[in-house]
């Protein structure tokens, strides 16, 4: 490709423009990736249109710090090698962050051209287009360490934070063994995203890529089943918890246990599993699939749209959406619920449950009050106020809960009662190091911050992997000056 000596700054006479979108009526039908890629003419074009700003708040809105002019400019100048080392140095999986990170409320919605009017930079787009390039091409290496380490650490959890910490301990040389009560390595990214956001050979791509990075991992392990958090800390020279937050927030109204009312995760993981062709009784005898039902979703972020969504594509009889604040107010992605209602979900602002209807053999709909957003509360968040005496039944045979997560009570699963917590249930840990009570035992991603974006438990994998190794050298040195 021929390089433009000043190839950027194009922003004024090229318009923005991001991958093409398939149908709605097609992507109905599947569950297939809704965004084509870019080719290199086109991704070289819109990486063009970066204004290359002296204070780029893309790369202080992103949680990883990524150098997203840098790799902008490399990649308008046909320097894709060069893009990816960049791209990478500071994200463990951009591949994925390109996929499936908000950028409309992180990078792309603090770019500075957006601002001003000309239309962002499809920046998530543009970060996809060089990862997969670098897969294509061979540029992707596993992890060879200068010199490999005796020390060992063990991390609980193969989601974003557990695979992240586990590479960056690679490169030190430090042995890593990942422990995960699930059959796949992914956590969340496997069993919780839908293959239209994020298809599952991408995950399993970067799990044979730790794999042969010297990453050991020990698939349906539990702590407290397998082996006692006590066992696993005698094993290791450092232990990582990275388990995330998966206990479903649950419903607080009459009806919460007819049959026909299921939690999100339940939900989402059926339907997951049944697409990578395991055998999910609850999914094909109907219990936790969509088709043909009248489906109401309780909930407004993105674990929400993941549902609405995918029960769309089980072919459901109508898909409703209930939220209690208003669009400007909700917590999800604003270009996942422009997805949604192009593909036929119908939301319902303002509407917060009240009952479900029918009995315990079978659900019938849902009654919902209507709201009013009062005065902000100590978040800036208008508070959602009931209207006396207002209320709407929505039709349902299926309703589902997807309310956020919360974490489930470690210290008593793993059988460790001095491991301290927060209030909120999450794990208590010194924010400089993520280093919890126990001395030699960390821990990143959702099970500290609660739940939270998959590019804030990269960041805290990461984080956590240069603690731990900081740690691990002041132990070797303190060993070598006493001998």
């Amino acid at each position: 490709m021929s390089q433009n000596k000043d190839p950027m700054l194009k922003f004024v006479s090229r318009a923005r423009q991001t991958p093409e979108k398939r149908a709605a009526s097609a992507r109905r039908e599947d569950f297939d990736e809704i965004y084509a890629a870019f080719a290199e003419a086109r991704a070289a074009e819109q990486a063009s249109r970066c204004s290359q700003c002296g204070i780029p708040f893309c790369q202080s809105h992103c949680p990883l710090g990524n150098d997203i002019p840098d790799w902008l400019k490399l990649v308008a100048e046909g320097r894709l090698q060069d893009a990816y080392a960049v791209s990478s140095a500071t994200n463990n999986m951009p591949e994925v962050c390109g996929r499936i990170c908000p950028q409309d409320r992180l990078c792309e919605g603090a770019c500075v051209i957006e601002q001003s009017g000309h239309g962002t930079v499809t920046i998530g787009s543009v970060e996809q287009y060089i990862t997969e390039t670098a897969w294509n091409e061979g540029w992707i290496k596993p992890v060879k360490p200068q010199q490999e380490r005796t020390e060992s650490v063990g991390i609980i959890g193969a989601g974003p934070a557990g695979l992240a910490a586990a590479e960056e301990l690679r490169r030190e040389g430090i042995q890593v063994t990942v422990y995960d009560r699930y059959d796949r390595v992914g956590g969340l990214l496997i069993y919780g995203i839908p293959n239209f956001k994020l298809e599952k050979h991408v995950v399993a791509r970067r799990t044979e890529h730790l794999i042969k990075s010297g990453v050991e991992f020990n698939l349906n392990f539990e702590v407290g089943r397998d082996a006692t958090f006590t066992e696993l800390r005698a094993q290791h020279d450092a232990m990582l918890i990275a388990t995330g937050v998966y206990k479903s927030r649950e419903l607080a109204c009459p009806g919460i246990g007819n049959d026909g009312v299921v939690a999100a995760l339940d939900y989402l993981t059926a339907s997951n599993k049944s697409g990578l062709k395991d055998k999910v009784p609850a999914f094909e005898n109907g219990t936790l699939k969509a088709q043909g039902r009248k489906v109401v979703v309780i909930g407004g972020g993105d674990t929400a749209m993941d549902c609405v969504r995918t029960a769309v594509r089980q072919g459901a009889a109508s898909v409703t959406c209930l939220y209690r604040r208003d669009r400007k107010n909700m917590p999800g992605s604003a270009r996942e619920v422009a997805n949604a209602e192009e593909e036929g979900v119908v939301f319902e602002w303002l509407a917060a449950p009240k009952a479900i209807l029918g009995d315990s053999e079978k659900t019938t709909g849902v009654r919902a009050a209507r709201i009013e957003l009062g005065e902000p509360d100590e978040t800036g968040r208008r508070v959602p106020v009931e209207i006396p005496d207002a209320q709407t039944d929505y039709e349902a045979d299926m309703v589902i809960k997807a309310l956020g997560f919360e974490p489930e009570d470690l210290p008593e699963m793993f059988g460790e009662p001095e491991l301290k917590t927060t209030g909120w249930g999450t794990l208590r840990v010194r924010p400089s190091s993520l280093e919890t009570n126990l001395p030699g035992v960390y821990a990143a991603g959702d099970i500290v911050r609660g739940a939270s974006l998959v590019v804030w438990a990269i960041k805290d994998g990461r984080d956590a992997a240069t603690a731990i190794t900081a740690e691990l050298n002041a132990r070797a040195a303190a060993s070598f000056a006493a001998e």
